[in-house]
């Protein structure tokens, strides 16, 4: 029993330790008054209880042969760390941006989680797909009443993208928690874009609870060029960005991205235990057509067919891990799209399509143009192949001309070369979860 309790504690000091260190390093003068008492007396109980335990404690640090230590420690996102953001919104009128996957680890919704906390939501604000997160892509969300919290949910998607003065005016502080998955035109980054500005503007803190992405080792892809910046691509960032969404917060307002260069009072409230070389797995899809690991490593390279006459099986249940359409006859996979969740309408509905499978598709580490270089070459109607969202979702007209000149795939990514690096450089600075 004592040493379960050590091991505990050790933990408990240690976290509580990384998080004033990251905050700290963020902080200048809260590092020079507080950080060097703080560190010493966390660092003076954590050996005094090293050195009260046995000498089999001792080792227990040392090997792995006690592999039930190893059971305390787990990502928790930060919904999780919730002492370090409930004593803000305590006495506050509280307005919140999420949707399904707002969950803390015991599946709890965060909007349910406030309440039981008598914490003062005021309402919802509601990204692509809705509240619930059960609406197509790109389908018009309006807005509504949660039906079991009764609070009003205001969506931000549509004509609506950034809340206005009068949304905001019995809100004192606002919380984002939105899942997002590496991908630079997947909409909930440029959501949190708008709803930062929103708060600078009307002076409202803004408080982010990180979350771990699941692409968050990969860096790829071409860089945005700004003439082509669209709700689906708002900054100069490659395709696959490998950072989380409150790492994101920060890179916008350091950048200064936001409207007329302001900037938003944030705070990022960040996940325990986490670098983003780990694997994580996310509980819940993270909107409608993402619905496991596997197409959520495959969207960055499948979602360019999206820009052109080639399904990624919306309206199957292998979204975003096949591909085909009626024009690829001479490939082996077949489907028939039809209406299911998230997909009222897909693409092809009724209509056999050909192309690959790519369900049990090893997992990538990087942005795969080769399944789009397949099936272009594969079409037979290459006068319709690309249509004009291609470009807004490629951030650049180029990617469309060297597939049409046939390039091959290591020329075209050696042009990305040089974007990648200066992107790696500048977000340096915006970093949380980087391998001591």
């Amino acid at each position: 029993m004592i040493a379960i309790f050590i091991i505990g504690a050790e933990i408990l000091l240690l976290s509580l330790l990384e998080v004033v260190s990251r905050f700290a390093m963020k902080n200048s003068k809260f590092n020079r008054i507080c950080t060097s008492v703080f560190k010493n007396t966390v660092l003076f109980w954590v050996l005094l209880m090293l050195s009260c335990g046995s000498q089999n404690n001792q080792k227990r640090s040392t090997t792995p042969s006690h592999p039930n230590r190893t059971r305390f420690i787990k990502i928790q996102t930060g919904a999780d760390n919730t002492s370090n953001y409930l004593p803000l919104l305590q006495q506050k009128r509280v307005g919140i941006v999420t949707n399904q996957a707002g969950l803390l680890s015991n599946n709890i919704h965060i909007v349910d989680y406030l309440i039981s906390q008598q914490i003062n939501v005021q309402k919802i604000f509601a990204p692509e797909h809705g509240f619930r997160g059960t609406a197509d892509a790109g389908e018009t969300i309006v807005d509504g009443k949660d039906t079991k919290t009764g609070l009003p949910i205001i969506s931000l998607y549509g004509n609506n993208k950034k809340p206005n003065p009068e949304q905001l005016a019995n809100i004192d502080i606002l919380v984002f928690d939105l899942q997002d998955v590496g991908a630079r035109f997947y909409t909930y980054i440029s959501s949190l874009h708008y709803i930062m500005e929103a708060c600078a503007e009307n002076n409202i803190p803004l408080v982010v609870l990180d979350r771990p992405n699941p692409n968050g080792g990969i860096v790829d892809g071409p860089v945005l060029e700004k003439e082509h910046s669209s709700f689906v691509g708002m900054h100069p960032i490659p395709v696959l960005h490998g950072m989380t969404i409150g790492e994101y917060a920060q890179m916008i307002n350091g950048e200064k991205w936001l409207k007329n260069g302001v900037q938003c009072r944030l705070v990022v409230i960040p996940c325990l235990y986490y670098n983003r070389k780990m694997a994580y797995s996310l509980p819940v899809r993270p909107s409608p057509n993402l619905p496991n690991d596997q197409s959520i490593n495959l969207y960055a390279s499948l979602c360019f067919f999206e820009g052109t006459n080639v399904s990624v099986g919306r309206g199957t249940e292998l979204q975003f891990q096949i591909y085909g359409s009626p024009f690829l006859q001479n490939m082996p996979f077949t489907f028939t799209p039809q209406p299911n969740l998230g997909a009222k309408e897909p693409m092809y509905k009724g209509v056999l399509c050909y192309g690959e499978n790519l369900s049990n598709q090893n997992k990538v580490d990087r942005l795969e143009l080769k399944w789009l270089l397949n099936a272009y070459k594969n079409t037979t109607d290459k006068q319709t192949f690309f249509n004009n969202f291609f470009t807004k979702l490629a951030g650049t007209e180029l990617l469309q001309k060297q597939i049409e000149s046939e390039m091959t795939e290591d020329a075209i990514r050696a042009t990305w070369k040089q974007g990648i690096a200066d992107f790696l450089k500048m977000r340096k600075d915006y970093l949380l979860y980087e391998l001591k």
